[in-house]
């Protein structure tokens, strides 16, 4: 079973899905054959490379509330945060440009270390407070991964992945994505949001479920050995 993900590290919810997921999958008795790729999707491609001002000033231009409200508004996201074991430091965070974190993503992907960027990166913005706008940090990210520094260097130094991140981004644009995290069980059945580990549970199940009946329902065939 495939799952596609679509998120972006600047995105609470798409933190908290990952932990919703992770514990869905360690009840699920078919977790090694469960494979998960994450997919690029930036909340705001237009966005500086570093904003102006803190987290809570970005929430408080982007919906028009004051600075206080947009404080009050992560409360919620916190406290959530906290049942699921992230620390969420919202006073800390640098909203930044997220292209070149998924970029670094893609970099790891090709080593196969894809969720560990993921869950690092995740974890860099919302509770180490660090700025993913600065290459020598995400370098440094990816060296503690395992990945070569002077790779990540010069890579995060080119437009390499881009079109990867568009890629995905266009794909995700195509089959109606709105909003992250934005979950594709074996390419058919979607859940979005972060939902409730029942409802991973149940999904998993549920596509576990059609997939094995597809198999069992298959009848005569012919391959390269030969006919039934």
């Amino acid at each position: 079973m495939t799952i596609d993900i679509w998120s972006d590290v600047a995105c609470p919810y798409c933190y908290i899905g990952k932990r919703h997921l992770e514990a869905a999958l360690a009840l699920f008795p078919h977790m090694e054959e469960v494979e998960l790729n994450w997919r690029s999707f930036e909340l705001d491609p237009q966005a500086p490379a570093k904003s102006p001002g803190d987290l809570y000033d970005v929430l408080s231009r982007k919906y028009g509330m004051p600075r206080q409200q947009a404080q009050e508004m992560t409360r919620g996201v916190e406290n959530m945060g906290r049942g699921v074991g992230i620390h969420f430091d919202f006073a800390q965070a640098v909203p930044v440009n997220t292209l070149n974190a998924h970029r670094l993503i893609h970099l790891a992907a090709e080593h196969g270390l894809q969720d560990q960027a993921k869950e690092a990166l995740l974890k860099a913005y919302f509770t180490e407070g660090k700025d993913l706008s600065d290459l020598a940090v995400l370098t440094q990210i990816g060296s503690q991964l395992g990945l070569d520094a002077q790779v990540v260097t010069e890579t995060l130094n080119t437009n390499a992945f881009t079109e990867a991140v568009r890629a995905d981004e266009e794909f995700a644009y195509e089959i109606g994505v709105q909003g992250v995290p934005f979950f594709v069980f074996d390419q058919k059945y979607a859940l979005r949001g972060a939902q409730p580990v029942e409802a991973f549970v149940q999904t998993l199940e549920a596509v576990w479920e059609k997939t094995q009946v597809a198999v069992a329902e298959s009848g005569e065939a012919c391959d390269v050995d030969g006919c039934d």
